[in-house]
């Protein structure tokens, strides 16, 4: 297996230079002198002739790569974060900037001067603008806009990419190395100033017809068709995006080389069968993938897409087709100089490494595998193997997981996908003028399409479907160790004689993998007969929401229903949970009564906040409807749960404000059985003050953590609740950072042991049996907490 590094050092070098400078940016200057003196020191060591002049050659390029990589994050860090605004706009002062739209609207939560984590929508542009009192600043900065949540009507939702829009707010200046300069939190709709150039435009147009049509199919297929086809992702919901993640299919959605690779191969064969000259056929095909590019919107797989296909094309043009690993390190060396910043962004990073195994790793694995199966079969197992193997140690990083399933999934997904993608296309360009035709188009995309969404649903729900790895760098070492393992073993060349390395490396591979498969069944097993039967506290590990459970005996109360039925459904059932005697749905987000159909005509009562649209008022109906007798809670009521007594601490009765939405949801204490607790729902932290100001929290056992260990807290609250335990119910890999460290430092201080479902799994707590107050914690992964002293 013999691999061209002439390019792969240079863009290796450039690389790691542009990762660790953009977080230093202030020492990228001299680091830049050093490498350039030092390319320049072996340069004369080349032109002297050594005998090894082919390993100083690519020594003294990457060297080169290296500086010019330094030179450009020390040229670019100035104007990426500029030192004048964020100083100007630091405290949280009013600020009034033009933004040009990067991205469409999407809906979000953003803590921002519009509420505690307030429903918002946000989008990425480019800042060219802003003022701050009296001073005003001209720059070009990335921004992530958040603003609160349009209503149907209003101006702003009409907003495109392209467009330039007048924001009114806050700005929170981010880390030097992000790749969002700025957030920025507008307190009101924005303004449209400029409407996108015609070249955006018309494209603008043809993504949000094909939207439409496609999402007008049926169930999932029409939800996934304009991410296989244009990358657009917006109809995909939670459930469909978590089934593609966990079945490692997410990648078909973003668009890559596959899709390039279609569109100039249907020019060039449509070029040919028209009989029209090379160089005519590579200028069309060209124009058709910066068309493509617009269309499907720059992010950094379809960059490192559209330039290795730009290299590959004018090398064939040239009379001399370039090879694939060094059309890729040229790529990723020009993009990493145009955009330092694409270094530590992961996206970039699966792009590049998933490239790079199909073209180093596909055809011997290929050979190897064709010394036991038919040929063909050989090759269509290698491709998603070689991807899958390159790219898991960096998913390590994202999910301490393995998909078992994951290369079985891309095997009956992948084919579908190309014709996904064409038929989609053609659908996408054709509505607009043949819309008859367009549509038929996308109605027969739609079949793969489906397919795929069905394959991704499936392997989701298969049993041990995510193998638990350890995570950060050390996981990341250690999955890289172990792949580099067992390809040197795979791909050692038949017939050769086994040396001491191969046997020790051999012994070494064998013996981890029996270890690992040892631990996850022992561990399986022995979680299961450790998991206690007298729980009193128990919280779902429903993703990003909440649904904790509290039981005395065979009475048993939900407090929230999580996002999803499905995943509530399977939590009540592996708990022996029929009936909900207790229901209190704390406020009306999705993520807190998204779950409500797992639970209709199994609930006696249920406390509820105020409702506050129809929406709202029809889920109350379902509840009532299934015999729930529905009551409206606030401060001051109370009850019993068998033994166990149970408090509502808030909204504050009577109270003109803080009575619906995070603010306003619904608060609640429960006492008895050698544990007292309290459930903080969303609360923010001027709620949690208000809160406070009641004089009715007690000290407690056990805190569900408000909002998901946002960092819209009050330090004051966890203080006086003096809590051994705080629960935060919160999904893995979520997009808001939660638990957020500032959530997490308050109860280190406050001495409460944080206990995260996204780590742990479900948690379950008990009190001692004896009386003596301590507590004892059952998590379904990782490592269990010892016992909590009184």
């Amino acid at each position: 297996m013999r691999v061209d590094l002439r390019l792969a050092v240079p863009a290796a070098s450039c690389w790691v230079v542009c990762g660790v400078l953009i977080g230093f940016p202030g020492q990228a200057g001299w680091c830049a002198a050093s490498l350039w003196v030092a390319a320049a020191a072996v340069l004369a060591v080349v032109l002297r002739g050594p005998r090894a002049r082919r390993l100083w050659s690519v020594a003294c390029v990457a060297l080169a790569a290296a500086a010019l990589a330094a030179t450009t994050v020390a040229v670019l860090s100035p104007a990426h974060r500029p030192a004048g605004v964020v100083a100007a706009t630091s405290a949280g002062r009013a600020i009034e900037g033009i933004v040009r739209v990067d991205s469409a609207p999407q809906e979000a939560r953003a803590t921002g001067n519009f509420g505690a984590e307030a429903a918002s929508e946000r989008f990425r542009g480019v800042m060219t603008s802003v003022r701050s009192g009296p001073s005003g600043f001209a720059l070009s900065a990335p921004v992530l806009v958040f603003v609160p949540k349009a209503e149907p009507g209003e101006r702003w939702q009409r907003i495109e990419i392209g467009d330039s829009v007048r924001v009114r707010g806050t700005m929170k200046a981010l880390a030097p190395e992000d790749s969002t300069s700025f957030l920025v939190f507008g307190s009101a709709a924005p303004t449209v100033e400029a409407d996108a150039p015609f070249w955006l435009a018309w494209a603008n147009g043809l993504r949000s017809g094909f939207s439409r049509a496609a999402t007008s199919l049926p169930g999932d297929g029409g939800a996934l068709l304009p991410g296989l086809s244009i990358g657009d992702v917006s109809a995909v919901g939670p459930d469909l995006d978590a089934a593609m993640k966990a079945s490692s299919l997410s990648h078909l959605t973003a668009v890559s080389g596959a899709n390039c690779a279609v569109v100039i191969a249907l020019v060039m064969f449509a070029g040919g069968a028209l009989g029209l000259r090379r160089r005519t056929r590579v200028i069309l095909a060209l124009a058709m993938l910066a068309g493509f590019v617009v269309l499907v919107t720059p992010g950094p797989s379809v960059l490192r897409a559209a330039v290795m296909a730009v290299i590959i094309v004018f090398s064939a043009a040239a009379g001399r087709p370039g090879r694939g690993v060094p059309a890729l390190a040229l790529a990723v060396i020009v993009l990493l100089l145009f955009d330092p910043w694409l270094a530590r962004d992961y996206g970039f990073a699966l792009s590049v490494l998933a490239t790079a195994g199909l073209l180093v790793l596909a055809a011997p694995l290929a050979r190897v595998l064709a010394r036991w199966m038919p040929t063909a079969l050989a090759v269509v197992i290698s491709i998603p193997l070689a991807a899958q193997l390159s790219c898991q140690p960096v998913l390590i990083l994202l999910n301490p997981a393995v998909p078992l399933y994951g290369v079985a999934a891309k095997l009956l997904a992948e084919p579908a996908a190309p014709v996904a993608t064409v038929l989609g296309l053609i659908a996408c360009v054709l509505l607009p003028w043949l819309p008859a035709v367009g549509y038929a188009c996308a109605q027969i995309a739609w079949v793969p399409s489906a397919w795929i969404a069905s394959v991704a649903s499936v392997a989701s729900t298969l049993p041990a479907n995510q193998l638990p790895w350890l995570g950060g760098i050390a996981g990341l070492a250690l999955m890289s160790a172990l792949t580099v393992s067992v390809l040197v073993l795979v791909l050692r060349p038949a017939g050769r004689r086994r040396g001491p390395a191969i046997a020790v490396l051999t012994a070494l591979v064998v013996a981890f993998c029996g270890a690992y498969g040892g631990s996850l069944i022992g561990a399986g097993i022995g979680r299961q007969l450790a998991m206690p039967s007298n729980w009193q506290i128990g919280a779902c590990d429903i993703g990003q929401g909440d649904a904790v459970l509290v039981r005395d005996g065979d009475l048993h109360a939900l407090v929230d229903l999580g996002p999803d039925p499905k995943l509530l459904s399977a939590c009540l059932d592996r708990l022996g949970v029929a009936r909900i005697d207790l229901l209190v749905m704390t406020h009306f987000d999705l993520d807190h009564m998204g779950g409500l159909d797992a639970v209709l005509g199994r609930v006696g009562i249920a406390l509820v906040g105020p409702p506050e649209n129809s929406q709202d008022r029809a889920r109350l109906a379902a509840l009532e409807r299934g015999g729930a007798d529905v009551r409206i809670a606030s401060s001051g009521d109370h009850g019993t749960l068998g033994e166990l007594r149970w408090d509502i601490l808030w909204p504050k009765t009577g109270s003109a404000v803080m009575q619906t939405g995070n603010d306003g949801c619904v608060t609640i204490a429960f006492d008895g059985a050698g544990i007292r607790s309290v459930f903080l729902c969303d609360l923010g932290e001027e709620s949690q003050n208000a809160l406070l100001a009641t004089n009715r929290v007690r000290p407690v056992d056990v805190v569900k953590v408000a909002h998901h260990g946002s960092a819209n807290q009050s330090e004051r609250m966890y203080q006086t609740l003096g809590a051994r335990l705080g629960v935060i119910s919160v999904g893995a890999g979520n997009t808001y950072g939660h638990p957020t460290e500032i959530a997490l430092g308050i109860l280190a201080r406050a001495g409460t042991l944080a206990l995260r479902t996204d780590q742990s799994g479900m948690i379950l707590i008990s009190s001692a049996p004896d009386k003596t107050g301590d507590l004892t914690v059952w998590a379904e992964k990782g490592s269990t907490p010892p016992a909590v002293r009184e």
